[in-house]
């Protein structure tokens, strides 16, 4: 698990009792103290998150994607940027 996440569930598990902080727990996972500040009070969101957002296909999307490049490829009909790029551009 990564280690951010690790360090916000330890703070979540803490709850409202006294005696933690940001920084013990940052310099405990080695991230940090800002991050982990903003990321658990919903200022940021996760590296992972924000990539998964920035993408243009999603999972399912891709693999389909995927599948349609390995047919063309199997009837030995090399695809080109265009053909890749109409097929994506009709599936998302």
């Amino acid at each position: 698990m990564d280690p951010i996440k690790k360090a916000v569930e330890e703070i979540e598990s803490h709850g409202s009792e006294e005696g933690w902080s940001y920084r013990k727990i940052a310099k405990k996972y080695g991230v940090a103290c800002t991050t982990l500040r903003r990321i658990h009070q919903g200022q940021n969101e996760p590296m992972e998150e924000q990539k998964l957002q920035r993408r243009k296909l999603n999972p399912q999307q891709e693999a389909e994607l995927v599948d349609y490049i390995e047919v063309l490829t199997a009837r030995r009909l090399q695809p080109t940027r265009e053909m890749v790029q109409n097929f994506a551009s009709s599936i998302a």
